[in-house]
């Protein structure tokens, strides 16, 4: 791996390194990064969230690095924990929120991923963190698509008096779109009638699992992709430890049928948000969640060849 750059910011080292990444403050070409935006200052239901990178990281060290559903094991891999974003010493909401999304854009901003191959997994925190990776990568790719797994539709036009609250996400990526880009939104089982009707008009939303993976399935090998992950994804029943959980959710079987898809794809980039580890004393959501994050960093390394080819 040839480093690209040192990281312009300071960013929080965290106690553990998830799956044993190497811990770094550099940007490595041709490599996944890890960094963790634990904010949560918008969440209007449940907090919790700003302790999910956290909490991923600490449970990942008891979990088998090996996964028997992609044959893989992150242990013959090569990718790297850049730690936490900074909220600053803001003590204001939106304040926190813009200082650590800044210095995203100063560590990834003037990185060219494409040319450099660098891929960034970025680990939430409540959703509205997601809109600094997608901005850049919206901005990266003109023909990328992102695959917005969430309960809720997150296209409202700002929040209880925050426009980049974490229910307004994907209306705020949108803000962003040009004529290549696409949206897919699947799980969405929660939001208002203008919601529903804008996702109907423009065709985003996919209404069954089937109609969902044969759209991914349907996209071409080279076009690159962006995951963006909310766990309420995932029915309350399996991962209770979540801000705003919504019953009618899907399993981890339905997830690794996605990500056997993604790996014959170009996933380029992603971000896991929501999970709350102190909502879920049990700690069976760390873990359930510890492993949709492993087997999304294998696809993302494994898809490196694709994006080689593209």
């Amino acid at each position: 791996m040839s480093k690209i750059v040192s990281l312009p910011v300071s960013t929080t080292s965290p106690a553990r390194e998830f799956f044993g990444a190497t811990r770094s403050t550099d940007v490595y070409a041709h490599a996944t990064h890890i960094i963790g935006f634990g904010f949560d200052g918008t969440a209007c239901f449940r907090k919790g969230t700003r302790n999910g990178p956290d909490g991923l990281r600490a449970v990942s060290e008891d979990i088998e690095s090996y996964s028997p559903y992609l044959d893989a094991d992150l242990h013959d891999q090569t990718f790297y924990d850049l730690g936490n974003l900074s909220l600053g010493n803001e003590a204001d909401v939106e304040a926190q929120w813009q200082h650590a999304s800044d210095d995203f854009a100063a560590i990834f901003g003037e990185l060219d991923l494409a040319a450099e191959q660098v891929k960034v997994l970025t680990l939430g925190g409540e959703h509205s963190i997601s809109y600094a990776p997608i901005r850049k990568y919206l901005a990266q790719y003109p023909d990328l698509v992102i695959l917005h797994l969430d309960a809720h539709a997150d296209l409202r036009d700002g929040f209880l008096g925050y426009h980049y609250s974490h229910a307004s996400i994907m209306r705020r990526a949108v803000d962003h779109f040009g004529a290549g880009h696409q949206l897919i939104q699947y799980g969405i089982r929660s939001g208002t009638r203008e919601e529903y009707q804008w996702m109907n008009e423009h065709g985003t939303i996919r209404k069954s699992r089937q109609a969902f993976l044969d759209s991914v399935a349907a996209i071409a090998a080279e076009r690159p992709i962006y995951l963006t992950l909310d766990l309420d994804y995932f029915d309350p029943s399996f991962l209770p430890g979540t801000g705003t959980p919504e019953p009618g959710g899907e399993d981890f079987h339905s997830y690794v049928s996605l990500m056997k898809l993604l790996r014959q794809k170009n996933l380029v980039g992603a971000d896991v948000v929501e999970l709350s580890p102190e909502i879920d004393p049990t700690g069976n959501s760390d873990v359930f969640a510890a492993k949709i994050v492993r087997e999304l960093l294998i696809v993302l390394n494994q898809s490196f060849s694709n994006q080689q080819g593209a």
